[in-house]
């Protein structure tokens, strides 16, 4: 039985986690630019080895509370079907295995949990995998695509 590797990381003390597929790097927090135009929920962007990305407030997206950046923050890069982009995290706590069998579809729970793909079992407790590819509406990413048009290198032909 295949096991399925999953990066967990933290939000006010409660833990989530992404397959770890979907993460291309972590890196610690770094300056971030406003983006004008962007979703509400895109705190602005980030220049990674050349790379304009996007930075998406996880909190805010899950309904919790503001709070500041802090330096010990950390930004999971991870690949979405359209584009990369970085979450904004508290920390990462590391990656888990979890097979099929210690997964449970978020349908078979409830059917409109917009952002869960599924939930992990621990052995102190469960924790919620995110679905990338839904974090964004269809009206948000296309808000965020108009956004960067502009922040984006033009080629030269």
């Amino acid at each position: 039985m295949k096991n399925r590797p999953l990066v967990v990381f933290l939000l006010d003390a409660q833990r989530y986690c992404l397959s770890l597929p979907k993460v291309d790097r972590i890196v610690r927090v770094v300056e971030i630019s406003p983006l004008p135009g962007a979703p509400e929920i895109v705190l602005g962007v980030i220049n990674v080895r050349g790379q304009i990305i996007p930075v998406v407030d996880f909190r805010k997206r899950l309904g919790l509370g503001h709070r500041d950046v802090q330096l010990n923050d950390c930004l999971i890069i991870a690949r979405t079907t359209r584009r990369l982009v970085a979450l904004l995290v508290d920390a990462v706590w590391g990656v888990i295995e979890r097979s099929e069998e210690e997964l449970t579809r978020s349908d078979s729970i409830l059917p409109d949990l917009k952002y869960i793909e599924g939930i992990a079992k621990l052995d102190d407790g469960l924790v919620f995998v995110h679905d990338l590819d839904r974090f964004l509406s269809l009206d948000e990413d296309r808000q965020l695509e108009r956004a960067m048009a502009p922040a984006e290198p033009r080629s030269q032909g």
